[in-house]
């Protein structure tokens, strides 16, 4: 009886060493499978430099009103198990500023983290870091505009010595040494603090470690500064 027992359960042991064997090799073909089927939108495989181009190309669609039209019903599902955008965009939170608008882009083209006044924080840092570490995206384009609230915020409440109400004041802390850097420079002192906070913002994500300033070092990534025209849509790079 135990002669049977043994012997059943050494052709148990070979069943199942011989399914798992079955299951893995199963397994590594689903992985290879999908690994094989590459991007899912090859056409987003870009230089850094590539990419700039086609952001801009795209405003100037937006700008002639020549945008093209998408078919998100084919896109949708091309995007179910994955992304990979070719620029990540910082913009303001602003209700006229949209950037899959302004740069006419479809859907999974697009990295974008929005936050009144365009400023980076940890968390903004972290959600980049996962762009270029992850999606390999090769751009950030940090995008001020014209006429932004959360800017005209933080000159008021430093002029006038009086912090604002409720989280508003948080927002003043992280725009207020683009304001103050800004203070001696001549012309327009609004236009130039938002110009100078793309600036800062610019820097911060080319210093910041390990991974981006990596990146950047590498050349596998860009990091640009934009100005938004409310009046025009129009997007001029910050030098």
């Amino acid at each position: 009886m135990s002669h049977l027992n043994k012997h059943a359960r050494s052709r148990r042991s070979l069943l199942l060493f011989a399914a798992s064997t079955a299951f893995l090799r199963f397994g590594s073909k689903i992985v290879d499978a999908k690994e094989a089927k590459g991007p899912p939108k090859p056409n987003n495989l870009l230089s850094p430099d590539a990419a700039l181009s086609r952001l801009l190309k795209g405003n100037d669609r937006y700008v002639q009103g020549a945008s093209r039209v998408d078919d998100f019903r084919r896109e949708r599902p091309v995007l179910v198990e994955g992304q990979n955008p070719y620029a990540a965009v910082l913009s303001c939170a602003d209700s006229r500023v949209v950037p899959e608008l302004v740069f006419n882009s479809g859907l999974g083209d697009l990295f974008v983290c929005r936050v009144a006044g365009n400023f980076a924080n940890d968390d903004t840092l972290a959600s980049m870091e996962y762009a270029v570490a992850i999606l390999n995206t090769p751009l950030i384009l940090v995008l001020g505009h014209d006429h932004c609230g959360a800017i005209d915020a933080t000159i008021k409440s430093l002029h006038e010595d009086k912090r604002p109400p409720g989280h508003i004041s948080s927002l003043v802390t992280a725009l207020s040494p683009a304001v103050k850097a800004s203070g001696d420079q001549a012309g327009d002192a609004f236009a130039q603090a938002t110009r100078q906070n793309v600036i800062n913002n610019v820097s911060k994500f080319k210093s910041t470690g390990p991974i981006l300033n990596a990146a950047v070092e590498q050349n596998r990534l860009k990091v640009v500064g934009g100005l938004y025209r409310i009046d025009t849509g129009k997007v001029d790079i910050v030098s």
